[in-house]
């Protein structure tokens, strides 16, 4: 039976305060700051967010080293991201976000290939400088076709104060000039992963802006040449985004990141508009640029047919009728497509109820896709979310909604197990511990090893992978054992 809303309110208020109980009493105050019901008339969601982990606590948050060189740096494919420091974070990092590129791997592009300066003690006592400016000799007579170096801090470079800095410059010099940028995103920076996402901002803006705007080559620039700015190509994402903003009269001049090149960062202050997929990650280097240079721009959403609609009408907006009616043109071609999608898979998935958290936009922008076919999130939230990022999700949740801010394992577990989703949308660390509860999952960080999601095209491959976890025949044959009593 439905609940009313007000007794969704109840419920769900009843959840947290169950979740709760279990803890000290000090570590339940600090955790009640996090967790809240969304009242539909406020603001925001009420809760405190980008806030440090309760120590003991499971939290699935990442560090300022992997929000830097796992998601803005790494991407880039033609340079190279030393893993400054042991070997255990490069070796973890390496090539878990499927960042599609076009190019020949080891040779002109090098996103899925680990380079690491493999720490040792002696390296902890003596400082790795040598060691650094060895490496880079190494690298650059291995690997001659590289555009650019970027070395990222691991945590022992901060605690023994290598000057990376130096031996950057130093470096650049000798090779005529090269693009090296050093990025201080030692892992124990900040309270998550966002702090590393701020950090790799900054260093774009003085390593590749400041200090590279002589290196610029020439550029013919056009009325509708626009950035793509936080899209990290997962499964192909920015190439779906990019056939419809070329479809629509636009030229992409700039990818950031995935797919992306350091000419395109380079050459990204020429832009009319930088259009912003993932505002936690690249709000910072777009404001910069608005300021800079004067590049206004504007946040899409490319989930799901009705936000592709809306998306393509406000970024058509910034520019004249010709693009306006190209985004008019765009969305009549594709609606037939997504019709048939919604009419496969809406009678298979709607009234179907889903919980999410996830990193960066996602716990937000894919609420519309999974409406468009007739589904329900009833919980959301986000591992390294700010303030702002939950005032955003306001204009996408509804009333009764269950939120959560960094939430811990046990958190999570209990109210899958209280609110019985039919769905859960969350990432590698959660996956599977939900399908031994039986509750079926699909990983939204890296779309499962599938994708693209975004634009038309991925809107048909989420709605059958949606599809495919829920309506799967395995969940009706087994069953978690704690659950064989009920």
């Amino acid at each position: 039976m439905d609940l009313t809303p007000d007794e969704v309110r109840a419920r769900n208020s009843e959840v947290i305060s169950e979740a709760l109980s279990v803890y000290p009493e000090k570590t339940a105050k600090k955790r009640a700051k996090h967790l809240n019901v969304y009242e539909g008339d406020k603001p925001d969601c009420g809760v405190k967010s980008n806030i440090k982990s309760v120590p003991g606590v499971m939290t699935i948050r990442g560090c300022a080293y992997a929000g830097s060189k796992g998601v803005v740096w790494g991407p880039i494919k033609d340079m190279i991201h030393i893993s400054h420091g042991p070997v255990g974070c490069g070796q973890y990092s390496w090539a878990a976000r499927r960042n599609y590129y076009i190019g020949v791997t080891g040779v002109d592009t090098f996103v899925t290939m680990q380079f690491t300066s493999d720490f040792q003690e002696k390296d902890i006592v003596f400082g790795g400088d040598k060691k650094l400016d060895k490496i880079l000799d190494e690298i650059q007579t291995l690997f001659p076709l590289n555009h650019g170096i970027t070395i990222q801090s691991e945590c022992p470079i901060g605690l023994i104060g290598d000057d990376i800095e130096a031996v950057a410059k130093k470096k650049s010099k000798e090779y005529d000039g090269k693009t090296i940028v050093p990025v201080r995103c030692e892992g124990f920076r900040g309270v998550s992963q966002s702090l590393g996402h701020h950090i790799a901002n900054d260093a774009v803006r003085d390593w590749v802006f400041e200090k590279g705007a002589d290196k610029v080559a020439p550029f013919e620039s056009t009325p509708y040449d626009v950035a793509i700015i936080g899209d990290y190509n997962i499964g192909g994402d920015a190439w779906s985004s990019r056939i419809l903003l070329e479809e629509m009269g636009l030229r992409v001049i700039a990818q950031w990141s995935g797919d992306g090149s350091l000419a395109e960062l380079e050459n990204t202050p020429k832009a009319k508009l930088n259009i912003l997929h993932c505002y936690r990650s690249m709000n910072y280097i777009s404001r910069y640029m608005e300021e800079k240079f004067g590049i206004p721009w504007v946040e899409y959403n490319f989930f799901g047919p009705s936000k592709v609609a809306e998306s393509l009408r406000t970024i058509a907006s910034h520019f004249d009728d010709r693009i306006k009616e190209g985004a008019e043109r765009v969305i009549a071609k594709y609606q037939p497509l997504m019709d048939a999608v919604i009419a496969k898979y809406k009678p298979r998935l709607e009234g179907k109820k889903v919980m999410l958290y996830v990193g960066g936009l996602r716990p937000r922008h894919v609420i519309g896709a999974y409406e468009d076919l007739g589904m329900e999130v009833i919980g959301t939230g986000y591992e390294f979310g700010h303030n702002d990022d939950y005032q955003r999700t306001t204009h996408y949740v509804k009333d009764g909604t269950l939120i959560y801010d960094d939430v811990t394992g046990y958190e999570f577990e209990k109210f899958v197990d209280r609110l019985q989703p039919d769905l859960v949308g969350s990432g590698i660390k959660e996956k599977y511990v939900f399908q031994k509860m039986g509750v079926p999952f699909r990983q939204m960080h890296s779309w499962d090893y599938s994708g693209p999601y975004h634009g038309y095209d991925g809107f048909a491959i989420f709605a059958r992978d949606m599809d495919m976890a829920i309506n799967n025949p395995v969940w009706g044959l087994t069953k978690a054992p704690w659950n064989a009593g009920r």
